[in-house]
Formats: C-alpha cells, sequence, structure tokens
C-alpha cells in the first residue's frame, strides 16, 4: 500500500536452501523447483497499492548479504458465468427527461464488446451531447482509513446533437483497446477494483446528468486450437492401439483353443 510504504504484507512465502555453508570461487547454477504453488491473486499496479509475486535469490555472507529480484506477472483466468443477466433501468427529470437504457450483459471478459440501446421516452430540455464512461474505482484500506480513486479509463461518444421523443441510440463499445484489469473484490482484506458504466447526458447550458452502473470484468482463458494434422495423428494412434489390442485378443483366442 503506497500510503503505507513501510509494511509489506505477504500472503504467499516458500524458501529453499539451495547450498550449504562454504566458499564460491568460480561460476556455479544452483537448479530450483516450486512445486503447486498457490498464486490466488492477479498481479496488479494501481494507483494506491502494488500486488507482487517475485523471486528472490540471496547469498548470506558474514558482513552483507547479496540480494537479486525477479517479478513475475500473474493472471488469474476465469471460466464464462453461467448467469449473465441483461442491465435494464429508467433513469430521468420530473417532467423533463425520462429515459431507458439497456446493456446487453452484466459480465465481460477484457476483450468482450458491450452491446446496448438507449430509449428517449420524454424529452424537454436541450442536450448537447452524450457520452458513456468507463470508471475504475480503487479501494484501499479498512475502517476509517479508506482511499477511493476514481480513474476514468475510457470516454467515447454516442450521440452529437438534441434527440427526439421515441429515438434510440444503438452503444457498441469495444473493450479490447482499453488498459483493463479484471473485477477484485477484497483482495487479502487489503484492496478492490470495480468498474463502472457511466452515462453522461450534456445539456446546451453545460449541466451534465450522469447514471452509473457497475459492471463485473473477468480474463477469459485463450483456447488453444490444435491443428487438423495433429488431430488426425491422434487418431491414428489411437485406431493403430485398438487394431493391435484387437490382434492380440485374436492370438490369445488361439492360443487357448490350441
Amino acid at each position: 500500500l503506497y500510503y503505507d510504504r513501510g509494511n509489506h504484507h505477504e500472503f504467499v512465502s516458500l524458501v529453499k536452501d539451495l547450498a550449504r555453508p562454504g566458499e564460491i570461487t568460480q561460476s556455479q547454477t544452483f537448479d530450483f523447483e516450486f512445486t503447486h504453488v498457490e498464486k490466488p491473486y492477479e498481479s496488479y499496479t494501481g494507483q494506491n497499492v502494488k500486488l507482487r509475486y517475485f523471486l528472490r535469490a540471496t547469498v548470506i555472507r558474514r558482513l552483507n548479504d547479496i540480494s537479486k529480484e525477479m517479478d513475475i506477472v500473474v493472471h488469474t483466468l476465469s471460466t464464462y458465468p453461467e448467469l449473465n443477466s441483461s442491465i435494464k433501468m429508467e433513469v430521468g427529470i420530473e417532467d423533463c427527461l425520462h429515459i431507458e437504457f439497456e446493456y446487453n450483459k452484466s459480465k465481460y471478459h477484457l476483450k468482450d464488446v458491450i452491446v446496448g440501446k438507449i430509449y428517449f421516452l420524454l424529452v424537454r430540455i436541450k442536450i448537447k451531447h452524450m457520452e458513456i464512461d468507463i470508471i475504475k474505482r480503487e479501494t484501499t484500506g479498512t475502517g476509517p482509513s479508506v482511499y477511493h480513486e476514481n480513474d476514468t479509463i475510457a470516454k467515447y461518444e454516442i450521440m452529437d446533437g438534441a434527440p427526439v421523443r421515441g429515438e434510440s441510440i444503438p452503444i457498441r463499445l469495444f473493450l479490447a483497446g482499453y488498459d483493463l484489469t479484471p473485477t477484485m473484490r477484497d483482495i487479502n482484506k487489503k484492496f478492490s477494483v470495480r468498474y463502472y458504466l457511466n452515462l453522461v447526458l450534456i445539456d446546451e447550458e453545460e449541466r451534465r446528468y450522469f447514471k452509473q452502473q457497475e459492471i463485473t470484468l473477468w480474463r477469459k482463458g485463450d483456447v488453444v486450437r490444435k491443428s487438423m494434422s495433429h488431430q488426425a495423428a491422434i487418431a491414428s494412434q489411437r485406431f493403430e492401439g485398438s487394431a493391435a489390442s484387437e490382434s492380440a485378443l485374436e492370438q490369445a483366442a488361439k492360443e487357448e483353443s490350441g
């Protein structure tokens, strides 16, 4: 936590001795292996917090130790959420403005596309333009020492000019071009990262009307597609294996009858 740089909070720590006490007089290589290491959280660098995984090699000496660190980036892959309902809401100002907006999903992977529509049911104010923003909210600390940091990741204009009653404005926002991370909730009881879609209307007098809606972002695992030749080779191996087993059975039957 950047406001508490003196304290580092470890949630994973594994140590291995690579060599016994002695002298190193020439270049040496030491092999090591950490098996089945749990990496529960994704690497993250934010405004007020940094979560990092790293390897540290230390040569312990009498006077002063020699230490070297190497960072490792960890990505947390998720599966497609089974329940992914759409977002539908109505907002407005009494006798002045009434709109409905709809987003096709509430959970998106980092390369996804946000598709939606905005319906104008009542328009009695002079709207100049409308935009949709992606806002990242980073929350650090607990109790009275909680810090909220808002960062506008994207601003996307979806309408320029005054709408009329009954008009429908489509939304199509591609997420792949923006620097996004998955949604993180109460990571190690130290911080959270949440994302919001912010619909903003600006009238001719520069007054702003907005409505926020939280969305969930997740990192999709890449699907490795095997080539046709590789699949054919596997199929032929299975066929050869089954043919060999059949011939073995036939040979065994002949021996029993003989």
